[in-house]
């Protein structure tokens, strides 16, 4: 299947021309579009994708860090791994319909690939590995900044709590604020089947 979303609408969204066309294209060939094609010298984006996490990781704390001033490295920590998270991820990639433009094997197109949140998560990744290796670490700086834009802004009007939707985080915050201790926990006893296990 061609790409619905061709490379120059991606760049257009990006806001940035790739010197090296060959970077965007491996970031966004997965893996089961290699193996279909074991006679060329096609690469998928796995490599990108690993370093695509560690450039997102140092450019969102930088961010976060500048945003923040006064946050202490256990709020940090919990804010850059929601914005990290692959359901972030996703949803930006979504934004950019990144999933239009993956290079995909037949067995995942027929599973729904391109809307995988584990696929675009990882495409994600692996397109800013390539902006960094194309043109920098300041050209990546500013495409995450811009992609993020929505999330900082949350977290800028703290409405972007870093315990999210996790009661238990929150407890055991508030329980170690009021408290300077954490709560113990005991079973006092479990019902139903494994998968749907009450306690």
């Amino acid at each position: 299947m061609t790409s619905v979303v061709p490379l120059e609408s991606l760049q257009s969204s990006l806001a940035y021309r790739f010197r090296n066309s060959n970077l965007l294209e491996e970031a966004l060939t997965h893996k089961s579009y290699v193996n279909e094609r074991k006679a060329t010298a096609v690469s998928h984006n796995e490599r990108l994708e690993f370093l695509g996490d560690s450039v997102l990781s140092l450019l969102i704390s930088e961010r976060l860090t500048n945003l923040l001033p006064g946050a202490q490295e256990g709020t940090l920590a919990k804010l850059k791994a929601r914005l990290i998270s692959e359901k972030v991820l996703s949803e930006i990639a979504r934004r950019l319909f990144l999933g239009h433009c993956l290079r995909l094997g037949r067995g995942e197109e027929r599973s729904k690939g391109r809307d995988k949140d584990s696929l675009l998560a990882d495409a994600l990744e692996a397109v800013i590995a390539a902006v960094y290796l194309d043109g920098g670490l300041d050209h990546a700086r500013r495409i995450v900044e811009s992609l993020f834009d929505q999330e900082f802004s949350l977290v800028a009007t703290q409405k972007h709590r870093p315990g999210g939707d996790d009661y238990k985080t929150q407890f055991q915050e508030w329980c170690q604020k009021r408290y300077d201790s954490l709560p113990l926990y005991a079973i006092v006893g479990e019902s139903g089947p494994d998968h749907d296990k009450r306690f």
